[in-house]
C-alpha cells in the first residue's frame, strides 16, 4: 500500500499514513470507531520532500499495514516546530474537515492583492494561534509577521482571513450583523485603534484560538507565508458551496451550534 505525508495544523504535526486524503480527514475527525468528533485542517506534503530534521528515511518500513491487514492510519513523525521545517514549495493541497468527517479539498492559486484602505481580521493557525486585526493585506501581513527584524516574529505562518463585513471600512459605526464573533465591542475597539494609528500594523484581538474554525466566517481563504514565498488556498464562493459542495457546507454550518 502507498503511504502519504500530511502536515496537520490542528494540532501541528507531521504524520505518515496509508490513508488517502479524504479517508485520512475522516479518520482525523471521527476516528475509526466514530466515538470522537473534531475539526481537522491539514496539507498533503510532497512525497519527494527531503529533510534532515524529520525521520523520513524509514517511513515506508514503519508505515505498514496492521497484522489483520488494515492500513496504518497514522504514524506521527513530529509534533514540534513542524511548519517551519517544511518549505512552502513542498505543500500540496489543503483539506478542511468538519467535525463529522466531511472533507473539502482546496488547491493553490495566485493571490491578487485587495484594495488598500480596508481592515483585515486574521486567525493565525500555526505555529501560533492569536486572532489578529490589521490594516495589512494578506501578503504584507505574512511578510510582516515572519520578518526576523521585528521584536516578535515566526519563521513561517499559516493563517486564514475572516470576514469583517462593514467593519472593514467603518469599525466604529459599521453594521456587525451576521458576524458571529463573541465580543463585537472589543473587536471594534481593536480595529479603531489600528485605524487611528496607521504606524501600528497589528492588534491582538484574542490571544489564542478558543475553538474550531467557523468555516462560515472565512472571507477569502488560507495562506502560508514566509519571507520568500506565499501560497494561497482560496475558499469557495457561497454559490459554489451551495451547489458543488452542498453536503460539506451543510455540515460546516452546524459547527458551533
Amino acid at each position: 500500500m502507498k503511504s502519504y505525508l500530511y502536515l496537520s495544523l490542528i494540532p501541528e504535526s507531521l504524520i505518515a499514513s496509508m490513508l488517502p486524503p479524504e479517508e485520512f480527514g475522516n479518520y482525523m475527525a471521527v476516528g475509526t470507531k466514530k466515538r470522537t468528533h473534531g475539526e481537522a485542517v491539514f496539507f498533503q506534503v510532497d512525497q519527494d520532500f527531503e529533510s534532515d530534521h524529520f525521520p523520513l528515511t524509514d517511513v515506508d518500513e514503519r508505515c505498514v499495514p496492521h497484522p489483520n491487514g488494515l492500513p496504518k492510519c497514522s504514524l506521527y513523525l513530529s509534533v514540534y516546530r513542524v511548519l517551519e521545517h517544511i518549505p512552502i514549495t513542498a505543500l500540496k493541497n489543503l483539506y478542511l474537515v468538519t467535525d463529522d468527517g466531511r472533507v473539502l479539498e482546496l488547491e493553490k492559486q495566485e493571490y491578487a492583492k485587495t484594495a488598500k484602505g480596508e481592515l483585515h481580521l486574521y486567525q493565525e493557525l500555526c505555529p501560533v494561534t492569536p486572532l489578529i486585526a490589521s490594516h495589512l493585506n494578506p501578503v504584507d501581513f505574512g511578510q510582516f509577521v515572519t520578518d526576523r527584524r521585528n521584536t516578535i516574529s515566526v519563521p513561517r505562518l499559516a493563517f486564514v482571513e475572516l470576514m469583517l463585513g462593514d467593519l472593514a471600512k467603518d469599525p466604529f459605526s459599521g453594521s456587525a450583523e451576521n458576524l458571529p464573533y463573541s465580543n463585537i465591542g472589543h473587536l471594534r475597539d481593536c480595529l479603531n485603534g489600528i485605524l487611528k494609528n496607521p504606524e501600528k500594523h497589528t492588534k491582538t484581538v484574542i490571544r489564542c484560538m478558543q475553538r474550531d474554525i467557523l468555516y462560515r466566517t472565512i472571507k477569502n481563504g488560507f495562506f502560508v507565508s514566509d519571507q520568500k514565498n506565499i501560497c494561497y488556498y482560496p475558499f469557495p464562493s457561497e454559490t459554489e458551496l451551495e451547489e458543488k459542495y452542498h453536503d460539506w457546507w451543510r455540515s460546516a454550518l452546524t459547527i458551533g451550534f
